[in-house]
């Protein structure tokens, strides 16, 4: 069911020919997708779409046909980042009728092409198919750069900044006129927020004042554990799971948690064979590399020393189907990275099924696991296990709860709303008492729901 949260509770900072609907992700984790409509008297009606994910586990996905205007009558698709949550659906609001521009950084313009090929394979489409839309996808696209001002139409303008949270993900303020007023109405979509310290990435840019917020609450209600000291903590898990000759099976997204990891496996210097089993992964570890004039001043300075952050001895990439299949009977000890970062499919099932029943044998949880997901349904223990079971908290590719504060803190001025989406019940609720402490008292504050 859409959730349609414009002009909550009484709010009247809005003039009546702006609305806002959060088809998707507004209060769950994934399928983020929310409308803008932008209606004044005089022009005719802009949509802006501001992603358009797939959903996992059993977050709700709503049918094109309930959208509040039909795909064909948007005319900006803006996307955050390329993560499937927030991209996997284009290809079908495409085939919906969707002929409009879609706009994103020159980063995420990028990894479009490889991440939605990798989810069209998984698709009924024929290779026919397959071709047709992502040159469509190409065709529409364009990649913008970061910190400067863009105009769309009807006087409307973007700006696109820093999230933190992938390589080329963004946060997004919209400018848009109130000729009634003669003033501007300032809307930012946080998309997804990342963690300080994160290898590779700069940490997320200071956002503008505004006058509404919405923001992404996914660990609004809890804390990461020191970023600083998580070198120290896999280093130690390690060398305990592997202790017993065993293999570490690491569920990771291709997408930024393979390259994370990669880069601090380069820090500790293992010494076993670390796999990454997936060729997606090993592609966009390929894009990253270069990409390189986005990577923080770390990682730059590393590469030119000559110590390549995202490549060392030991590292083994596993491309054919062929070699993976033999991968499945190696002897530990050792590493394999594999996707899907939730276990809702690719080649970690297979390693899964082989090797949850060895006791000697580890698997490392190191990012969020979506409800009814199998891998949240193995850290819940709703499926018997003999493997140990870790989760690395610290290795979320989202802010944590002080971590949003200190985003939300350092606005210059509060904004007069904000909505948090994108989160679980208790993490937006528990976010949502800090964050209106935060606010001037005349401030309507709304949360997702």
């Amino acid at each position: 069911m859409a959730m349609n949260t414009n002009n909550p509770q009484g709010s009247n900072i809005f003039p009546h020919h702006i609305k806002i609907d959060h088809l998707g992700g507004a209060d769950c984790v994934t399928g983020s997708c929310h409308l803008v409509r932008f209606c004044p008297e005089t022009d005719k009606t802009v949509n802006i779409l501001v992603d358009c994910g797939s959903t996992y586990g059993d977050d709700p996905e709503l049918p094109f046909d309930q959208f509040p205007v039909s795909p064909d009558q948007i005319d900006y698709l803006f996307l955050t980042h390329a993560h499937i949550d927030h991209i996997g659906r284009v290809p079908d609001l495409i085939d919906a009728g969707f002929s409009g521009e879609i706009i994103c950084t020159h980063a995420t313009k990028a990894l479009l092409s490889p991440m939605l090929h990798d989810a069209l394979s998984f698709s009924n489409r024929t290779d026919k198919d397959i071709n047709r839309i992502e040159k469509r996808i190409d065709d529409l696209s364009w990649g913008f750069e970061l910190y400067e001002t863009f105009t769309l139409k009807n006087g409307i303008t973007f700006k696109l900044k820093n999230a933190g949270h992938i390589l080329g993900s963004c946060f997004i303020l919209f400018t848009f006129p109130d000729t009634e007023a003669n003033v501007s109405i300032r809307v930012i979509f946080s998309g997804d927020l990342g963690s300080t310290d994160t290898p590779i990435l700069p940490d997320p840019d200071i956002p503008d004042s505004c006058d509404l917020l919405i923001m992404e609450s996914t660990y609004g209600d809890r804390l990461h554990p020191d970023r600083k000291s998580r070198v120290e903590n896999l280093r130690r898990l390690l060398d305990k799971a592997l202790a017993d000759n065993g293999i570490v099976y690491i569920p990771a997204f291709a997408l930024g948690r393979t390259q994370e990891l990669l880069y601090e496996l380069d820090r500790i210097g293992v010494k076993v064979p670390v796999f990454v089993d997936s060729p997606l992964g090993l592609k966009i570890t390929k894009i990253y590399s270069e990409l390189d004039a986005f990577w923080d001043k770390e990682a730059k300075g590393l590469k030119d020393r000559g110590d390549h952050p995202l490549d060392f001895r030991g590292l083994y990439g596993v491309n054919s189907y062929r070699d993976h299949k033999q991968l499945l009977d190696i002897k530990g000890p050792a590493i394999i990275i594999a996707g899907s970062g939730m276990c809702t499919g690719g080649r970690i099932v297979d390693h899964l099924k082989h090797g949850l029943e060895a006791p000697l044998n580890d698997i490392f949880f190191v990012g969020y696991q979506a409800k009814g997901t199998p891998g949240r349904k193995m850290i819940e223990k709703k499926v018997p296990v003999k493997a140990g079971i870790h989760m690395l908290t610290a290795y979320s590719a989202h802010a944590d709860q002080q971590m949003l504060v200190d985003w939300f803190k350092s606005m210059p001025v509060p904004p007069k709303e904000f909505r948090l989406i994108h989160g679980e019940d208790k993490a937006r609720k528990e976010l949502y008492m800090l964050l209106e402490s935060l606010s001037p008292k005349s401030c309507n504050l709304s949360p997702g729901s």
